[in-house]
């Protein structure tokens, strides 16, 4: 099942990218993240309060708020500087360098977290970074 959740990720990350660049012509970029962020935070706590007891607020532990407001918070650095190169770059150039993300996932759960990394991660994550080169080379 993660599989098909990684796909729709993936189709609505995709759409992302193509509804951002045509909504952000002619507006700052970073109006255009707070008004993206807006919408995401009315969706994201009504699906919340329609499926999660509010009860498990209360399970929430220390490190649990530290890593999810960091998380929140790279994700919100991210959505900034995603915006302003979509505006600036075509989304067909930026898309996958914002990929190159996957190969440093990789480094880092390798590094920070102990994750094992076979040699087809190895070869794929070699292979991804070499086709966004191949993408970028003008």
């Amino acid at each position: 099942m993660w599989k098909i959740y990684a796909l729709l990720s993936a189709l609505f990350a995709a759409l992302t990218a193509i509804f951002a660049k045509t909504g952000i012509q002619g507006i700052d970029s970073n109006l255009a993240t707070g008004i993206r962020t807006v919408v995401i935070l009315i969706l994201i706590w009504g699906i919340v309060f329609a499926t999660v007891p509010l009860a498990d607020v209360k399970m929430l532990t220390p490190k649990n708020w530290i890593f999810l407001i960091l998380s929140g918070a790279a994700t919100g650095f991210s959505w900034l500087f995603y915006f302003k190169a979509i505006q600036l770059g075509s989304v067909s150039r930026v898309a996958p360098l914002d990929k190159l993300s996957i190969v440093l996932t990789v480094i880092l759960s390798f590094l920070i977290l102990g994750e094992t990394v076979s040699w087809q991660v190895i070869l794929g994550v070699s292979l991804i970074a070499a086709g966004t080169l191949c993408m970028l080379w003008k």
